[in-house]
């Protein structure tokens, strides 16, 4: 399951890069052989490798956070392949980007920099740490530690004055930064997985207590309704730090990091039932929200605000990835969940491999040309039964 989940995982992250090849479910080889042929044409866009380049660093139009997005699917790939083709670049990408100051705040990111950016790669570091990726030498920053540096930051960063919005982590980290007043949930949702996985990695329970506090702030606020989790809410300064605009939006990425925290924090607590609840909810809002029934008349994972209309962008075509790991990881932590999650990643691979057999001569607008094998090109849509977009 996870290894099908990798696979979707590496093809959401830059949707020109998974490949035509006959996948059989449930041959183990196979499986392995397509998610070879994914990572090779993922990392075929990756730059930071060459001379002079920077290490972690994808050309644009992809983002920073989207790099390190894509080295946590690397880490994955490692671990569910044995494939360490791409651990030296992965481990260099890690290290190069935490940066002398050992957070993730890199000088040429800073100024444009918000936590949910932070956040993909803290989350990186985090799952290095948890599937024993190969550590770094003593004298170099340690994936926890990368972690917890983070995760420190946040709790510092969270609003505590009661008059604005009764809390919550702010989208960007410097107020003179556009959004700074737009509380998101995946700002808060990277805060709360974090500190869910390291409740559950080191057994310090202040972590679950963050945990537990930041799940409630999004209760509370507004931002979950019977699961669903809405983008986010803006504070009016000019209307008294009113917290009432709340962007009602819903994506992917949004629902996938809570479920996975979610998951984490039922599993830290034996079971608890509150957890559980809160589990279920996200995972049933997913399956109605975001799964919809393909030409073949499966269920079939898609991005329901933007993909439809057709006008979803780069970094919002890499959103499904990110649910698809952490669905994949649920499965693990709260195994019951195995048997509604499994058909619909199942499907959903079934799905995006009928969606690859493109070979794109030119790259749209603004966007890098497919540099994978010809052949080997998918496009964004899963649900029509070929290569879509």
């Amino acid at each position: 399951m996870r290894l099908l989940a990798g696979l979707l995982g590496a093809a959401g992250l830059l949707v020109q890069s998974v490949t035509a090849i006959d996948m059989a479910i449930g041959d183990e080889a196979s499986v392995k052989a397509a998610a070879k042929e994914i990572a090779f044409g993922l990392v075929k866009y990756y730059t930071g490798n060459n001379t002079g380049d920077t290490p972690g660093n994808l050309p644009d139009p992809y983002f920073w956070w989207e790099a390190g997005a894509m080295f946590g699917t690397l880490i994955d790939y490692w671990q569910l392949t044995g494939d360490a083709t791409y651990n030296a670049i992965t481990k260099q990408a890690i290290l190069h980007q935490a940066a002398p100051t050992r957070d993730f705040m890199p000088r040429n990111q800073t100024r444009t920099l918000g936590n949910d950016d932070q956040g993909f790669w803290a989350m990186t570091a985090m799952t290095a740490a948890e599937l024993k990726f190969p550590d770094p030498s003593p004298d170099e920053p340690q994936y926890l530690a990368l972690a917890q540096a983070v995760f420190n930051q946040w709790a510092q960063r969270w609003e505590e004055n009661e008059d604005i919005c009764e809390g919550g982590l702010p989208w960007q980290i410097f107020r003179f930064n556009r959004g700074f007043n737009y509380r998101n949930s995946i700002s808060n949702g990277c805060f709360f997985n974090i500190a869910s996985r390291l409740a559950r990695f080191t057994g310090n329970v202040t972590y679950a207590e963050w945990a537990a506090k930041i799940y409630d702030w999004q209760e509370q606020t507004g931002l979950f309704r019977d699961g669903d989790v809405f983008d986010g809410v803006t504070v009016k300064p000019e209307e008294n730090n009113s917290c009432d605009s709340i962007d009602e939006i819903q994506w992917t990425y949004n629902a996938g990091i809570f479920m996975h925290g979610a998951a984490v924090m039922y599993n830290f607590t034996d079971g608890n039932p509150i957890w559980k609840r809160r589990l279920d909810g996200h995972l049933e809002s997913t399956r109605r929200t975001f799964y919809t029934n393909s030409t073949d008349g499966e269920r079939v994972m898609f991005e329901q605000f933007c993909e439809p209309p057709g006008f979803c962008d780069v970094d919002q075509r890499s959103f499904k990835g990110y649910l698809t790991r952490w669905m994949a990881r649920t499965t693990q932590l709260a195994p019951y969940t195995f048997e509604t999650i499994s058909p619909l990643l199942t499907n959903s691979a079934i799905a995006a491999a009928k969606a690859c057999s493109g070979s794109p001569t030119e790259a749209p607008p603004g966007e890098q040309p497919f540099r994978g094998r010809p052949g080997t090109a998918c496009g964004f849509s899963w649900t029509k039964g070929g290569m879509m977009g």
